[in-house]
């Protein structure tokens, strides 16, 4: 049965359901204090996913609002999750509802509030790659169709909501919580090597993440990305995503030697690895802007990135997986190091959540200004 232990009645619903969603609401769900309410989806259903990261944001587990969503197709998840949330907003009205980012979670939460007239709150609002076959580009350009109050993280993401004909009056830029998240839950030095050795993972390497289709759905693609790693010359270490661990198994794509394959750790963890890494490589999102508060080389295995301020800011290249090696060289030179030395995070100044609290709890009268 659904958790609704949790009224959610005039208080500010904050909506999530994966791992990233996790670590960047729970900044804002600290800001709104006793005026917040968590609503988990359970789009990420394996607790490897979700209890973990909880505790290690400062958040107690909870069960799922809504019942049979992981696993489905995006369809089924955002059909089921619509209307189970405008089912729950009916009967439990917050006063806003706030979602985070280009999830089918976050999508799902911005309809539900929408249909039922709740000001909806979208955080991390604006990114574009302007690839519409990425879900994720969908599922923003859909957010924000239908949200109120939109708090951009760059001022390049309000231009981009701003060229797209979204009312000026309810842009703000506050700023990404990922700061807020990455400064205060960063280990220190000997909990950093405490968590090294518990996983057997040796400092200076590189630390990699695969999961989203492009490379986990094409198994000669994952091929080339997993034969790169293992030409690094360096032990890679290598969290592995539940999708990516399933793609493997079904295509039969070899690991090689170097690359000491994990399974999913908690969000410390994870910072604790890449404070200790000479190098990272993913072609994860939040990744793009964790290296960018802990000032290391990226290498973005992707075809096109919603974040090209962190590109531009020298802290990440984006490379196909054939020219990985390459790109990673590149990014290891001392110019390049140098340049990410002296460069400060392009995600703000770690005051987004309280800025993002404010506009939640005043979502409506925004709402009655635009």
């Amino acid at each position: 049965m659904a958790d609704e232990s949790t009224d959610l009645t005039g208080k500010v619903a904050v909506v999530f359901g994966t791992r990233p969603e996790i670590i960047k609401q729970a900044p804002v769900l600290h800001a709104l204090g006793a005026d917040g309410a968590r609503v988990f989806t359970g789009q990420h259903y394996d607790p490897e996913l979700t209890d973990a990261v909880l505790r290690s944001c400062g958040l107690e587990p909870l069960a799922r609002a809504v019942e049979g969503v992981g696993g489905g197709t995006r369809a089924q998840q955002v059909a089921r999750m619509v209307d189970r949330l405008a089912d729950r907003f009916t009967r439990q009205r917050p006063r806003a509802v706030v979602v985070q980012g280009d999830t089918n979670t976050a999508n799902a939460g911005a309809q539900a509030g929408h249909y039922l007239g709740i000001p909806v709150v979208h955080v991390e609002a604006g990114l574009r790659s302007h690839d519409r076959s990425m879900p994720e580009e969908t599922n923003r350009l859909l957010i924000s169709a239908l949200a109120d109050v939109h708090c951009a993280a760059t001022p390049e993401n309000a231009r981009n909501l701003l060229d797209g004909a979204v009312p000026a009056g309810s842009v703000f830029v506050t700023g990404n919580p990922v700061v807020e998240a990455v400064t205060a839950l960063c280990p220190s030095e000997e909990e950093t090597a405490r968590l090294l050795a518990e996983h057997g993972v040796a400092p200076g390497g590189v630390v990699a993440t695969v999961h989203r289709p492009e490379n986990t759905d094409d198994p000669a693609r994952l091929g080339v990305l997993l034969d790169g790693l293992g030409r690094l010359g360096v032990p890679v270490a290598l969290p592995l995503h539940p999708r990516t661990r399933k793609a493997l198994a079904a295509w039969g794509v070899a690991v090689p030697a170097a690359v000491r394959v994990l399974p999913p750790v908690d969000y410390r963890t994870f910072l604790a690895f890449t404070r200790s890494a000479h190098l990272l490589v993913s072609d994860s999102g939040g990744v793009q802007e964790e290296v960018t508060v802990l000032r290391k080389p990226l290498v973005v295995v992707r075809t096109s990135t919603e974040r090209p301020e962190s590109v531009a800011a020298g802290f990440s290249v984006l490379s196909e997986p054939a020219d990985l090696v390459e790109h990673a060289e590149r990014m290891l030179s001392a110019e390049s190091l140098a340049r990410i030395a002296a460069a400060p995070s392009p995600y703000g100044d770690g005051l987004a959540a309280q800025r993002i609290a404010t506009l939640a709890r005043d979502g409506a009268v925004v709402l009655q200004q635009v």
